[in-house]
């Protein structure tokens, strides 16, 4: 029996994350909670904006603003975790009232969100709705109610992994969570793109409900008994709750805090500019199905793993988290230049593989400065939550900006590209595309240029090997 535990622990994956107080059961079933965010983001990222562009010929613009608007809310996942972690309540519960109703405010956008797309792309025709911008208004509102839902569960199920796992175990508690998330992407891109590859309204309707019934399954078994029950007495209750003003302000006062967010902001943006775009491009240049686009996220989310386990392996040999992040912003380099040649090349493999590559550079880069944030100075154990929240915060503000401005910037060039104002040359519906991955390679120069007096701390900012216990530790995001 010691020989099979010794072999079950060396083979299987993530088996060294259990300990006493989180056997390696409860953290498979508490792990589900990021397998529902990951159909969620599919629903949002992929499917959907595709669907709205193409089949329902909603303009860029509008689905990038609707997109953008579940990812605004995510600077906000700070104070959800600092809410979670001050929460008190008399039967002690910290994480589980934000699991469950993150929960409910995912399923509730996902439940209205078939009918609001609907209305939006004019699909309902035997009522005529003479309310403006009704369909504007219901698809805001479904965009909003998941994007919260998606965040209040993340932050509270992350902090509630990382309150049960013990220090040493901790950082591959939250990697097997962010594996899980990505695995809970790649599943879920590849059953949704097989049930809608013969796209209709109901099936499209069907889809995206019964993803909101299962959100609500997976949760409440991620959750069951999960958080003890630690009763509190009501001077506990009544005693004045720590300010995050404070802690944000003590933040503030940081030494490289500062180029390390111009940097995640930069590169946040230079890999996110296309993530309203690329599935579109997909279908409308390169004439690919919905189905077959769907797999995009697959490939992305494979791509991203990919990363994931390089980062793991060269934190390991001692590399600076800054050298990878400079490798990460190469990897886009060559991704967006395969994504641009695969229009004049007519190759949806080239496409594909351009896909895999922005999968492997983002997720490279995100990790990588994570773990740079985690590493600073100034991350001690008592404000590495705030460090972290300040990096969740930069990372999806730009991400929502820049997925705004590429649906801007995509409906603007092709509108002057196909009225002939950009020349005969120009005239092609890809150019607005084209010019968006320009532009995102424009952003990685940009931020390799942000990223080079950074480089210089690689051997003195963290010993050999200190990066091994690094892990997606506390991060609310």
């Amino acid at each position: 029996m010691s020989t099979l535990k010794r072999l079950s622990i060396r083979y299987l994956p993530f088996a060294d994350a259990a300990s006493d107080d989180l056997p390696l059961g409860q953290l498979l079933r508490l792990s589900l909670f990021q397998v529902s965010v990951g159909m969620a983001a599919v629903m949002l990222l992929g499917t959907l904006n595709r669907v709205m562009i193409v089949e329902l010929q909603v303009p860029a613009f509008l689905v990038a603003v609707m997109v953008a608007l579940p990812v605004l809310i995510a600077p906000f996942r700070a104070l959800l975790g600092f809410k979670s972690d001050t929460h008190k309540s008399a039967i002690g519960w910290k994480r589980v009232p934000y699991l469950w109703f993150g929960t409910l405010w995912q399923f509730g956008g996902l439940a209205i969100m078939p009918a609001a797309l609907l209305v939006l792309g004019g699909e309902v025709t035997q009522v005529r709705y003479d309310i403006p911008f009704a369909g504007e208004a219901l698809a805001a509102i479904a965009f909003l109610m998941t994007g919260l839902g998606m965040h209040m569960t993340q932050t509270a199920g992350l902090a509630l992994a990382a309150d049960r796992a013990t220090d040493e175990t901790r950082p591959r508690v939250v990697a097997l969570l962010y594996v899980m998330f990505l695995i809970g992407m790649a599943v879920s891109a590849v059953v949704i793109g097989y049930l809608l590859r013969q796209f209709t309204p109901l099936e499209l309707i069907q889809v995206i409900q019964g993803t909101a019934v299962l959100t609500v399954v997976l949760n409440v078994i991620a959750l069951w008994k999960q958080e003890r029950i630690r009763p509190m007495s009501a001077e506990e209750r009544a005693a004045p709750a720590p300010k995050f003003a404070d802690a944000w302000a003590e933040y503030g006062r940081g030494g490289e805090a500062g180029r390390l967010l111009a940097v995640v902001f930069l590169g946040t943006m230079a890999f996110n500019m296309q993530d309203v775009l690329l599935e579109p491009y997909g279908g409308d240049i390169l004439g690919l199905s919905v189905s077959a686009t769907t797999l995009l996220t697959a490939t992305w989310a494979c791509g991203a793993l990919v990363g994931f386990a390089l980062a793991a392996k060269w934190l390991a040999a001692g590399l600076s988290p800054y050298r990878m992040v400079a490798r990460a912003l190469l990897a886009g380099l060559f991704a967006f230049t395969a994504v641009i040649f695969a229009n004049p090349m007519d190759s949806a493999g080239v496409f594909f593989a351009g896909a895999c590559m922005i999968g492997f550079g983002g997720g490279l880069f995100s990790v990588s400065t994570l773990t740079a944030a985690m590493t600073m100075p100034t991350a001690t154990r008592a404000g590495r939550g705030l460090a972290l929240g300040a990096w969740g915060a930069a990372q999806a503000t730009a991400a929502g900006l820049s997925i705004a401005l590429g649906g801007g910037i995509r409906d603007l060039v092709n509108g002057l590209a196909l009225n002939g104002t950009l020349g005969e040359a120009l005239n092609n519906p890809a150019t607005g595309y084209s010019v968006v991955y320009h532009l995102e390679i424009l952003l990685i120069f940009a931020t390799l240029v942000a990223l080079g007096p950074l480089v210089r701390f690689a051997t003195s900012s963290t010993p050999r090997g200190a990066a091994r216990k690094i892990g997606l530790a506390d991060l609310p995001t």
